[in-house]
């Protein structure tokens, strides 16, 4: 499938790193590097596969990860021993994810402070059953992570011997993107999961999924996850309207 997509919301490893920690609920000061290493390898495969534009800085990661992984399943050596005071290897790495961890923490509290001010003075709005985004609001609110972490999900529930997967297959991202927005134009909004429904293949469910993330680029839906590692939905943006008789043009 020849298709790249390049997001502005892409975040970076280090954001990575947090949301694969908190996802498993470990200590940060304990991680598990044997098992973030794997996954984190998981999900640059699963990106790759996607042909989602990756920044070098993740591939220096998943060094990084190896080596430490490597160190730590070295036996110490005699010098380690004498030192009671030998570093473990993971130290530099925790220093690293801490102190990103201070930043972000420090710019999400003053978001927040910022989202309340806003709220003192907006206008009343009629938010939906859903918590459906205003015009306004952000149409991607939540960590790209979060939407992998779906697409994971969507992936393994495929049947193990389900339909096969003929190269030759037409798979059109320009098609599904008018297919998904046929689809949320009658209704408030569709589970993430839904949008996969008719996808029996692994490759099905990538062409589906890059023409969902393209529908975000071009401001067409909106996404959002009222809470972390909650279920995601998809809503349609008020500009889509324009385009509802006029398909989508998209070079595939």
């Amino acid at each position: 499938m020849s298709y790249e997509i390049k997001l502005d919301m892409f975040e970076g490893p280090l954001d990575l790193l947090l949301h694969l920690i908190k996802r498993n609920e470990v200590n940060i000061y304990d991680i598990p590097i044997a098992l973030i290493t794997q996954q984190y390898l998981e999900y640059i495969d699963l990106m790759k596969t996607l042909n989602l534009d990756i920044a070098g800085e993740f591939l220096v990661m998943a060094a990084t990860l190896i080596h430490i992984k490597s160190k730590t399943l070295l036996p110490p050596s005699e010098t380690d021993e004498d030192d009671e005071d030998g570093e473990d290897p993971r130290a530099e790495l925790v220093r690293r994810l801490t102190e990103y961890k201070k930043f972000k923490d420090a710019a999400m509290f003053l978001e927040e402070k910022e989202s309340t001010w806003r709220d003192v003075f907006k206008r009343e709005d009629s938010t939906s059953e859903y918590g459906a985004p205003e015009q306004e609001a952000m149409l991607f609110d939540f960590s790209l992570f979060d939407l992998v972490d779906a697409l994971k999900g969507v992936i393994e529930r495929l049947p193990e011997k389900g339909a096969i997967e003929f190269a030759s297959e037409e798979l059109s991202v320009k098609d599904r993107m008018n297919v998904i927005l046929e689809r949320i134009e009658n209704i408030e909004s569709l589970l993430f999961a839904e949008l996969f429904d008719k996808d029996k293949t692994k490759m099905a469910v990538i062409a589906t999924f890059l023409a969902l993330l393209e529908l975000v680029k071009l401001r067409l839906v909106k996404i959002q996850q009222v809470k972390e590692f909650d279920v995601i939905r998809i809503f349609k943006n008020s500009s889509s309207e324009n385009n509802k008789n006029e398909g989508v043009e998209v070079d595939g």
